[in-house]
Protein backbone atom coordinates (compact mmCIF):
# COMPACT_ATOMS: atom_id res chain seq x y z
CA UNK A 1 0.00 0.00 0.00
CA UNK A 2 1.25 3.24 -1.10
CA UNK A 3 0.71 4.99 2.52
CA UNK A 4 1.28 8.33 1.03
CA UNK A 5 -1.72 8.50 -0.90
CA UNK A 6 -3.90 5.56 0.37
CA UNK A 7 -5.17 5.00 3.80
CA UNK A 8 -6.40 1.41 5.44
CA UNK A 9 -9.96 2.60 4.48
CA UNK A 10 -8.61 3.91 0.80
CA UNK A 11 -7.51 -0.32 0.63
CA UNK A 12 -10.72 -1.40 2.19
CA UNK A 13 -12.82 0.78 -0.05
CA UNK A 14 -10.63 -0.91 -2.77
CA UNK A 15 -10.75 -4.76 -1.82
CA UNK A 16 -14.90 -4.09 -1.60
CA UNK A 17 -15.12 -2.75 -5.05
CA UNK A 18 -13.02 -5.87 -6.19
CA UNK A 19 -15.32 -7.73 -4.96
CA UNK A 20 -18.35 -6.00 -6.24
CA UNK A 21 -16.75 -6.65 -9.79
CA UNK A 22 -15.68 -10.05 -9.79
CA UNK A 23 -19.31 -10.68 -8.65
CA UNK A 24 -21.79 -8.66 -10.26
CA UNK A 25 -19.63 -7.24 -13.61
CA UNK A 26 -17.28 -9.82 -14.73
CA UNK A 27 -20.00 -12.68 -15.51
CA UNK A 28 -21.30 -10.12 -17.80
CA UNK A 29 -18.38 -8.86 -19.64
CA UNK A 30 -18.24 -10.90 -22.66
CA UNK A 31 -22.09 -10.83 -23.56
CA UNK A 32 -21.69 -6.84 -23.08
CA UNK A 33 -18.30 -6.82 -25.22
CA UNK A 34 -19.89 -9.06 -27.73
CA UNK A 35 -23.89 -7.03 -27.98
CA UNK A 36 -22.27 -3.57 -27.37
CA UNK A 37 -24.99 -2.91 -25.20
CA UNK A 38 -24.66 -2.94 -20.88
CA UNK A 39 -27.79 -3.80 -19.11
CA UNK A 40 -29.14 -1.26 -16.84
CA UNK A 41 -29.23 -3.13 -14.02
CA UNK A 42 -25.56 -2.57 -13.32
CA UNK A 43 -26.18 0.83 -13.29
CA UNK A 44 -28.91 0.84 -10.37
CA UNK A 45 -26.26 -1.49 -8.56
CA UNK A 46 -23.68 0.75 -8.81
CA UNK A 47 -25.80 3.51 -7.77
CA UNK A 48 -26.82 1.02 -4.61
CA UNK A 49 -23.47 0.87 -3.54
CA UNK A 50 -22.56 5.13 -3.98
CA UNK A 51 -20.23 4.63 -6.81
CA UNK A 52 -21.18 7.34 -8.77
CA UNK A 53 -21.30 9.23 -5.93
CA UNK A 54 -17.76 9.41 -4.66
CA UNK A 55 -16.95 12.79 -5.13
CA UNK A 56 -20.19 14.04 -5.57
CA UNK A 57 -21.95 16.42 -2.87
CA UNK A 58 -23.76 14.97 -0.27
CA UNK A 59 -27.06 17.00 0.06
CA UNK A 60 -27.68 15.57 -2.98
CA UNK A 61 -26.76 11.79 -2.48
CA UNK A 62 -23.05 11.54 -2.75
CA UNK A 63 -20.65 11.54 -0.14
CA UNK A 64 -17.96 14.04 -1.21
CA UNK A 65 -14.89 11.51 -0.44
CA UNK A 66 -11.28 12.76 -1.32
CA UNK A 67 -10.16 12.33 -5.14
CA UNK A 68 -8.00 8.92 -3.91
CA UNK A 69 -11.47 6.91 -3.90
CA UNK A 70 -11.71 7.69 -7.75
CA UNK A 71 -8.57 6.41 -8.19
CA UNK A 72 -9.18 3.18 -7.07
CA UNK A 73 -12.70 3.12 -8.97
CA UNK A 74 -10.79 3.97 -12.28
CA UNK A 75 -7.83 1.64 -11.25
CA UNK A 76 -10.03 -1.33 -10.65
CA UNK A 77 -12.41 -1.07 -13.51
CA UNK A 78 -9.43 -1.49 -15.62
CA UNK A 79 -8.51 -4.71 -14.03
CA UNK A 80 -11.85 -6.46 -15.38
CA UNK A 81 -10.58 -6.49 -19.11
CA UNK A 82 -12.76 -4.59 -20.55
CA UNK A 83 -12.16 -0.56 -21.56
CA UNK A 84 -15.91 -0.24 -22.88
CA UNK A 85 -17.53 -1.09 -19.30
CA UNK A 86 -15.12 1.30 -17.46
CA UNK A 87 -15.60 4.35 -20.08
CA UNK A 88 -19.39 3.63 -20.10
CA UNK A 89 -19.13 4.29 -16.10
CA UNK A 90 -17.04 6.96 -15.50
CA UNK A 91 -17.90 9.02 -18.77
CA UNK A 92 -21.12 9.11 -16.97
CA UNK A 93 -19.94 9.60 -13.15
CA UNK A 94 -16.63 12.39 -14.71
CA UNK A 95 -17.52 13.89 -17.34
CA UNK A 96 -21.67 14.56 -17.61
CA UNK A 97 -21.94 14.88 -13.97
CA UNK A 98 -18.78 16.78 -13.11
CA UNK A 99 -20.95 19.73 -15.70
CA UNK A 100 -24.07 18.76 -14.13
CA UNK A 101 -22.59 19.47 -10.22
CA UNK A 102 -20.08 22.24 -11.70
CA UNK A 103 -22.90 24.51 -13.43
CA UNK A 104 -26.13 23.09 -12.57
CA UNK A 105 -28.59 24.88 -10.34
CA UNK A 106 -29.79 23.12 -7.45
CA UNK A 107 -33.27 22.52 -9.27
CA UNK A 108 -31.53 20.99 -12.28
CA UNK A 109 -29.01 19.43 -9.54
CA UNK A 110 -32.22 17.74 -7.94
CA UNK A 111 -33.59 16.87 -10.97
CA UNK A 112 -30.51 15.23 -12.85
CA UNK A 113 -27.49 15.10 -10.42
CA UNK A 114 -29.64 12.88 -7.83
CA UNK A 115 -30.95 10.49 -9.99
CA UNK A 116 -27.63 9.97 -11.53
CA UNK A 117 -26.04 9.21 -8.39
CA UNK A 118 -28.27 6.78 -7.69
CA UNK A 119 -27.88 4.92 -11.41
CA UNK A 120 -31.47 5.66 -12.27
CA UNK A 121 -30.57 8.24 -15.07
CA UNK A 122 -27.40 8.22 -17.40
CA UNK A 123 -25.92 11.04 -19.05
CA UNK A 124 -23.61 11.59 -21.94
CA UNK A 125 -21.14 14.81 -22.28
CA UNK A 126 -21.21 16.46 -26.14
CA UNK A 127 -18.09 18.47 -27.13
CA UNK A 128 -16.54 16.59 -29.95
CA UNK A 129 -17.85 16.70 -33.39
CA UNK A 130 -17.70 15.89 -36.77
CA UNK A 131 -15.70 18.93 -38.37
CA UNK A 132 -13.91 19.52 -35.03
CA UNK A 133 -12.26 16.64 -33.68
CA UNK A 134 -9.76 17.98 -30.45
CA UNK A 135 -10.40 21.49 -31.68
CA UNK A 136 -13.12 22.66 -29.36
CA UNK A 137 -13.89 26.23 -30.48
CA UNK A 138 -13.55 25.25 -34.33
CA UNK A 139 -17.52 24.12 -32.40
CA UNK A 140 -20.15 24.83 -35.15
CA UNK A 141 -23.17 23.31 -33.37
CA UNK A 142 -26.11 26.62 -32.12
CA UNK A 143 -28.50 27.03 -29.73
CA UNK A 144 -29.44 30.10 -30.57
CA UNK A 145 -32.47 31.65 -28.10
CA UNK A 146 -35.76 32.29 -28.79
CA UNK A 147 -38.13 33.62 -26.64
CA UNK A 148 -38.05 31.49 -23.24
CA UNK A 149 -36.19 28.71 -24.84
CA UNK A 150 -32.95 28.10 -27.33
CA UNK A 151 -33.09 26.38 -30.70
CA UNK A 152 -30.40 24.03 -30.95
CA UNK A 153 -28.85 22.75 -34.09
CA UNK A 154 -25.64 20.49 -35.31
CA UNK A 155 -24.46 17.33 -34.95
CA UNK A 156 -21.82 16.31 -31.99
CA UNK A 157 -19.45 12.37 -32.48
CA UNK A 158 -17.32 9.57 -30.25
CA UNK A 159 -19.97 10.18 -27.68
CA UNK A 160 -19.61 7.56 -24.36
CA UNK A 161 -23.06 6.58 -23.18
CA UNK A 162 -24.55 8.81 -26.61
CA UNK A 163 -27.31 5.87 -27.60
CA UNK A 164 -28.73 4.77 -23.94
CA UNK A 165 -28.13 7.61 -21.83
CA UNK A 166 -31.33 9.55 -20.16
CA UNK A 167 -30.18 13.29 -20.82
CA UNK A 168 -27.29 14.76 -22.56
CA UNK A 169 -24.90 17.36 -21.41
CA UNK A 170 -24.65 19.31 -24.85
CA UNK A 171 -21.83 22.78 -25.66
CA UNK A 172 -23.14 24.75 -28.38
CA UNK A 173 -22.48 28.45 -29.33
CA UNK A 174 -24.98 31.04 -28.29
CA UNK A 175 -23.29 33.34 -30.31
CA UNK A 176 -21.38 32.35 -33.12
CA UNK A 177 -19.75 35.74 -33.87
CA UNK A 178 -17.70 35.60 -30.63
CA UNK A 179 -16.40 32.42 -31.49
CA UNK A 180 -15.03 30.61 -27.94
CA UNK A 181 -16.46 33.36 -25.90
CA UNK A 182 -19.38 32.40 -27.30
CA UNK A 183 -20.08 29.28 -26.32
CA UNK A 184 -22.75 27.97 -23.65
CA UNK A 185 -23.62 24.28 -21.96
CA UNK A 186 -26.82 22.86 -21.48
CA UNK A 187 -28.37 19.80 -20.17
CA UNK A 188 -31.44 17.93 -21.95
CA UNK A 189 -33.27 15.11 -22.40
CA UNK A 190 -32.89 12.57 -24.42
CA UNK A 191 -36.75 12.03 -25.61
CA UNK A 192 -36.83 16.07 -26.42
CA UNK A 193 -38.26 15.87 -30.16
CA UNK A 194 -35.09 16.71 -33.03
CA UNK A 195 -32.48 14.26 -31.37
CA UNK A 196 -31.53 11.54 -33.11
CA UNK A 197 -28.33 9.01 -32.62
CA UNK A 198 -26.50 6.30 -34.32
CA UNK A 199 -24.11 3.60 -32.97
CA UNK A 200 -20.94 3.61 -34.24
CA UNK A 201 -18.99 0.52 -35.06
CA UNK A 202 -15.39 0.56 -33.05
CA UNK A 203 -12.07 -0.90 -32.69
CA UNK A 204 -12.09 -1.14 -29.31
CA UNK A 205 -14.18 -0.21 -26.50
CA UNK A 206 -16.84 -2.79 -27.52
CA UNK A 207 -19.14 -3.01 -24.60
CA UNK A 208 -19.76 0.75 -24.84
CA UNK A 209 -22.17 3.08 -27.40
CA UNK A 210 -20.62 5.26 -28.77
CA UNK A 211 -22.48 7.42 -31.03
CA UNK A 212 -23.16 10.31 -33.60
CA UNK A 213 -25.62 12.71 -32.37
CA UNK A 214 -27.91 14.60 -34.88
CA UNK A 215 -29.71 18.12 -33.18
CA UNK A 216 -32.26 19.26 -35.38
CA UNK A 217 -34.28 22.31 -33.94
CA UNK A 218 -34.15 21.17 -30.98
CA UNK A 219 -36.23 23.24 -28.06
CA UNK A 220 -34.38 23.62 -24.66
CA UNK A 221 -36.04 25.45 -22.10
CA UNK A 222 -33.93 28.75 -20.60
CA UNK A 223 -33.86 27.30 -17.37
CA UNK A 224 -31.62 24.30 -18.92
CA UNK A 225 -28.82 26.31 -19.51
CA UNK A 226 -25.52 25.47 -16.98
CA UNK A 227 -23.87 28.22 -15.63
CA UNK A 228 -23.50 31.53 -17.68
CA UNK A 229 -24.29 32.09 -21.05
CA UNK A 230 -20.89 32.20 -22.68
CA UNK A 231 -18.84 30.40 -20.11
CA UNK A 232 -19.04 27.04 -22.18
CA UNK A 233 -15.66 27.27 -23.63
CA UNK A 234 -14.10 27.74 -19.84
CA UNK A 235 -16.02 24.90 -18.57
CA UNK A 236 -15.24 22.92 -20.85
CA UNK A 237 -11.56 23.62 -20.57
CA UNK A 238 -11.82 23.62 -16.82
CA UNK A 239 -12.94 20.03 -16.68
CA UNK A 240 -10.45 18.91 -19.24
CA UNK A 241 -8.33 18.87 -16.22
CA UNK A 242 -10.04 16.18 -14.64
CA UNK A 243 -11.03 13.99 -17.95
CA UNK A 244 -7.39 13.93 -18.41
CA UNK A 245 -5.82 13.04 -15.58
CA UNK A 246 -8.66 9.82 -15.62
CA UNK A 247 -7.22 8.79 -18.65
CA UNK A 248 -3.69 8.82 -17.63
CA UNK A 249 -4.87 7.15 -14.50
CA UNK A 250 -7.15 4.37 -16.61
CA UNK A 251 -3.97 4.22 -19.16
CA UNK A 252 -1.29 3.34 -15.86
CA UNK A 253 -4.29 0.89 -14.18
CA UNK A 254 -4.49 -1.27 -17.33
CA UNK A 255 -0.20 -1.40 -18.36
CA UNK A 256 -0.18 -2.35 -14.78
CA UNK A 257 -2.78 -5.11 -15.11
CA UNK A 258 -1.13 -6.17 -18.49
CA UNK A 259 2.16 -6.48 -16.95
CA UNK A 260 0.88 -8.75 -14.26
CA UNK A 261 -1.11 -10.94 -16.06
CA UNK A 262 2.31 -11.72 -18.63
CA UNK A 263 4.44 -11.97 -15.51
CA UNK A 264 2.04 -14.35 -14.20
CA UNK A 265 1.77 -16.36 -18.19
CA UNK A 266 5.67 -16.35 -17.95
CA UNK A 267 5.74 -18.17 -14.89
CA UNK A 268 3.96 -21.33 -16.13
CA UNK A 269 4.82 -21.14 -19.88
CA UNK A 270 8.18 -23.13 -20.39
CA UNK A 271 10.36 -23.32 -23.55
CA UNK A 272 13.51 -25.22 -23.74
CA UNK A 273 13.20 -26.88 -20.44
CA UNK A 274 12.38 -23.97 -18.12
CA UNK A 275 9.39 -21.33 -17.38
CA UNK A 276 9.99 -18.46 -20.23
CA UNK A 277 10.29 -15.98 -16.63
CA UNK A 278 13.82 -17.49 -16.86
CA UNK A 279 15.05 -15.88 -20.16
CA UNK A 280 17.17 -12.63 -19.34
CA UNK A 281 16.01 -11.01 -22.72
CA UNK A 282 12.02 -11.34 -21.06
CA UNK A 283 13.19 -10.48 -17.99
CA UNK A 284 15.20 -7.01 -18.94
CA UNK A 285 11.86 -6.09 -20.80
CA UNK A 286 9.62 -7.00 -17.58
CA UNK A 287 12.10 -4.89 -15.63
CA UNK A 288 11.81 -1.61 -18.53
CA UNK A 289 8.25 -2.20 -18.43
CA UNK A 290 7.30 -1.87 -14.59
CA UNK A 291 9.49 1.32 -13.95
CA UNK A 292 8.16 2.88 -16.35
CA UNK A 293 4.58 1.81 -14.82
CA UNK A 294 6.18 3.25 -11.74
CA UNK A 295 6.91 6.18 -12.61
CA UNK A 296 3.81 7.35 -14.67
CA UNK A 297 1.68 5.72 -11.69
CA UNK A 298 3.73 8.05 -9.02
CA UNK A 299 3.48 11.37 -12.08
CA UNK A 300 -0.37 10.75 -11.86
CA UNK A 301 -0.76 10.17 -8.08
CA UNK A 302 0.87 13.56 -6.88
CA UNK A 303 -0.88 15.27 -9.86
CA UNK A 304 -3.96 13.42 -8.24
CA UNK A 305 -3.06 15.06 -5.05
CA UNK A 306 -2.66 18.43 -6.76
CA UNK A 307 -6.37 18.79 -7.95
CA UNK A 308 -7.62 17.60 -4.71
CA UNK A 309 -6.14 20.31 -3.00
CA UNK A 310 -8.08 22.90 -5.62
CA UNK A 311 -4.77 23.81 -7.66
CA UNK A 312 -5.40 24.37 -11.81
CA UNK A 313 -3.21 21.65 -12.97
CA UNK A 314 -4.06 21.31 -17.18
CA UNK A 315 -0.40 21.25 -17.87
CA UNK A 316 0.21 18.61 -15.83
CA UNK A 317 -2.84 16.46 -16.55
CA UNK A 318 -2.19 16.92 -20.07
CA UNK A 319 1.56 15.26 -19.58
CA UNK A 320 -0.09 12.73 -17.65
CA UNK A 321 -2.56 11.85 -19.99
CA UNK A 322 0.26 12.11 -23.19
CA UNK A 323 2.63 9.70 -20.89
CA UNK A 324 0.90 7.33 -19.78
CA UNK A 325 -1.68 6.81 -22.59
CA UNK A 326 1.83 6.39 -24.61
CA UNK A 327 3.47 4.03 -22.31
CA UNK A 328 0.50 1.81 -21.94
CA UNK A 329 0.03 1.06 -25.48
CA UNK A 330 3.76 0.45 -25.48
CA UNK A 331 3.34 -2.21 -22.62
CA UNK A 332 0.61 -3.86 -23.63
CA UNK A 333 1.89 -4.34 -27.53
CA UNK A 334 5.27 -6.12 -25.48
CA UNK A 335 2.93 -7.99 -23.08
CA UNK A 336 0.95 -9.32 -26.03
CA UNK A 337 4.53 -10.22 -27.17
CA UNK A 338 5.66 -12.75 -24.26
CA UNK A 339 2.17 -14.85 -25.42
CA UNK A 340 3.55 -15.24 -28.62
CA UNK A 341 1.11 -16.81 -30.76
CA UNK A 342 -1.79 -16.60 -27.85
CA UNK A 343 -1.58 -13.02 -27.36
CA UNK A 344 -3.29 -13.12 -31.05
CA UNK A 345 -5.90 -14.99 -29.72
CA UNK A 346 -9.44 -13.40 -28.56
CA UNK A 347 -9.49 -16.24 -25.67
CA UNK A 348 -6.77 -14.85 -24.06
CA UNK A 349 -7.22 -11.23 -22.72
CA UNK A 350 -4.26 -9.24 -24.13
CA UNK A 351 -5.79 -8.90 -27.59
CA UNK A 352 -8.57 -7.39 -26.42
CA UNK A 353 -6.83 -4.79 -23.93
CA UNK A 354 -4.26 -4.10 -26.86
CA UNK A 355 -7.87 -2.97 -28.91
CA UNK A 356 -9.28 -1.48 -25.77
CA UNK A 357 -5.80 0.83 -25.02
CA UNK A 358 -5.39 1.98 -28.22
CA UNK A 359 -8.12 5.24 -28.11
CA UNK A 360 -5.31 6.51 -24.87
CA UNK A 361 -3.51 8.56 -27.50
CA UNK A 362 -6.85 9.61 -29.21
CA UNK A 363 -9.96 9.94 -26.73
CA UNK A 364 -9.83 13.32 -24.61
CA UNK A 365 -7.39 15.33 -26.78
CA UNK A 366 -5.27 13.69 -29.07
CA UNK A 367 -1.67 13.25 -28.26
CA UNK A 368 -0.77 15.57 -30.83
CA UNK A 369 -3.06 18.33 -29.49
CA UNK A 370 -1.87 17.66 -25.89
CA UNK A 371 1.50 18.77 -27.21
CA UNK A 372 0.68 21.80 -28.23
CA UNK A 373 -0.81 22.63 -25.43
CA UNK A 374 2.32 21.75 -23.38
CA UNK A 375 4.39 23.57 -25.53
CA UNK A 376 2.00 26.26 -25.94
CA UNK A 377 2.22 26.66 -21.92
CA UNK A 378 6.07 25.90 -21.75
CA UNK A 379 7.98 28.11 -24.97
CA UNK A 380 5.25 30.55 -24.99
CA UNK A 381 4.44 31.05 -21.58
CA UNK A 382 0.25 30.92 -22.00
CA UNK A 383 -1.97 30.42 -18.74
CA UNK A 384 -5.03 28.66 -18.80
CA UNK A 385 -7.42 29.82 -15.92
CA UNK A 386 -10.45 28.17 -14.13
CA UNK A 387 -13.68 29.82 -15.16
CA UNK A 388 -15.17 32.40 -12.85
CA UNK A 389 -18.37 31.63 -11.00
Amino acid sequence: MNTLYFTEEHELFRKSFQDFLQKEVVPHIDKWEKSGTIDRFIWKKFGEMGYFGLNQPEEYGGMDLDIFYTVIFLEELQKINSGGFAAAMWAHAYLAMTHVNKEGDDTIKKKYLTPSIEGYKIGCLCITEPFGGSDVAGMRSTAIKKGDKYILNGSKTFITNGVYSDYLVVAAKTDPDKGNKGMSIFIVDRETPGISASKLDKLGWRASDTAEIAFDDVEIPAENLMGEEGKGFSYIMQHFALERLIMGINAHARAEFALDYAINYMSEREAFGRTIDKFQALRHSVADMASEVEMNKEFNYSIAKRLDDGQYVVKEASMSKLLSTKMADKVIYDCLQMLGGYGYMEDYPLARMFRDSRLGPIGGGTSEILREIIAKMIIDKKEYKPAAR
